[in-house]
């Protein structure tokens, strides 16, 4: 070897031993300067820092065993198993920037009189599953064992209602999707965990328990199984789902052949009742939460999954999604819809069909799913709380405006 080449081989080594020495001095910050960095830069604006959701702690929660949590965020980037517009991969990361103006310090809830990043509840965004694009059932068995893992941990605190749940001492994970799939594995990871049928509440303008040969009744593998439109079909035939239970809400499907038979043929799959977009328009936003938890119960032994396709809110609001259908709801009755709901059982939910290629300029399709995760975590926390905090916008008390005019009468007068 020319000396040349031996002389530069040795700096090399030199040089990078010293770099590695100089790294690996650690210099100890005397605590009040340390209170002083923290004062002056420990500040994050709503535009500023890495795109985790709502600027959480972002750890990934699959390589490091010892992270624990009450709820955990986790990312299902798969779109491999859609019958319209793929996209939905990219789902989890426009929901995430869309969160952006979620902020501990700024995130109190009034419609549940909570703020749900301050409170007794480690939330903590676990980052994506690494699922495979190239094979589905491959796919379906990561995100499978990624679910089981996480869901299976040990929580950090003690909700302060105590143990009086079903859900107590297990972890509660929203999934950002993805397209509507990746709810068979969820399912089949919280059965294992509860080891009974979960109640599932579907908002959806899709049934998705269509049997896969609507699809193709001649080329059938068991990956035609496996599809958006058939996962709850699937769940069902597995005994995950509960068929006394659980509730479909937002249809406005069209169905199969020349008739309601998609509604009327015997199967598993008929467990559901279904509540259509447009009843709504008689029962308004509370009509419409009765009617579910009439169904689903308030049972604190029944553990409840809440699957959210954002295809339920109409396209004028939500177009970045994969299969649009015309005539659905409102964010704003939605989000009402979601705040009715907060005292069922949740132990996991998903926000999925998020396909932000299609989304507007204002991407209000990710934002409408990052408010419905906001929405949902706010309940899952709030059901752990212990003291009355109210109702909807904080009310302590029944009787609606007219109380609370009657109230800020009251106050103005004490005032004079």
């Amino acid at each position: 070897m020319p000396a040349w080449k031996s002389l530069v081989g040795l700096l090399a080594l030199t040089g990078g031993a010293v770099s590695c020495a100089h790294h690996g001095d650690t210099e100890v910050v005397p605590e009040h300067e340390r209170e002083e960095l923290l004062k002056k830069w420990d500040q994050e604006w709503s535009f500023s820092g890495i795109a985790s959701f709502a600027h959480l702690n972002p750890v990934k929660c699959l390589i490091e065993p010892s992270e624990n949590y009450d709820i955990a965020i986790i990312g299902a980037p798969f779109d491999t198993a859609v019958s319209y517009r793929p996209g939905a991969r990219f789902g989890p990361r426009a929901i995430r920037a869309a969160s952006a103006r979620q902020m501990s310090g700024t995130s109190f809830n009034t419609r549940a009189g909570i703020n749900p990043y301050k409170s007794w509840a480690k939330i903590t965004d676990c980052g994506d599953i690494p699922i495979t694009p190239f094979d589905n059932g491959l796919a379906e068995r990561q995100m499978y064992e990624a679910f089981l893992e996480l869901g299976s941990r040990k929580t950090v605190n003690v909700a302060p209602k105590g143990g009086d749940s079903i859900g107590t001492g297990h972890p509660k994970l929203v999934t950002l999707g993805g397209d509507h799939s990746v709810a068979l594995p969820a399912l089949r990871a919280l059965y294992q965990i509860y080891q009974k049928p979960i109640t599932v509440l579907h908002f959806d303008a899709h049934l998705d328990t269509w049997n896969p040969v609507r699809y193709s009744s001649y080329w059938q593998s068991e990956q035609t199984q496996f599809n958006h439109g058939s996962f709850f079909h699937k769940a069902s035939r597995e005994g995950l789902i509960s068929n006394t239970t659980s509730a479909h809400a937002g249809l406005r499907t069209r169905l199969t052949g020349v008739d309601a038979g998609d509604y009327t043929n015997p199967g598993p799959e008929q467990g559901f009742i279904r509540i259509h977009a447009d009843d709504i328009d008689e029962l308004g936003p509370m009509g419409v939460v009765e009617t579910i938890i009439a169904r689903t119960g308030l049972d604190p032994e029944q553990p409840v999954y809440l699957s959210v396709d954002i295809d339920v809110l109409d396209p004028s609001t939500a177009p970045g999604t994969g299969t649009p259908e015309p005539g659905g709801w409102t964010t704003r009755e939605f989000i009402r819809i979601l705040r009715g709901l907060e005292k069922l059982n949740l132990v996991g939910a998903d926000i999925v069909e998020v396909s932000p290629a299609y989304d507007n300029k204002g991407e209000t399709t990710a934002l409408a799913a990052a408010q419905v995760a906001f929405e949902i975590i706010t309940s899952m926390v709030k059901s752990g709380v212990k003291e009355d905090l109210g109702g909807w916008y904080g009310r302590l008390y029944d009787g609606g405006a007219e109380a609370e005019a009657q109230s800020a009468e009251e106050v103005t007068r004490d005032e004079l």
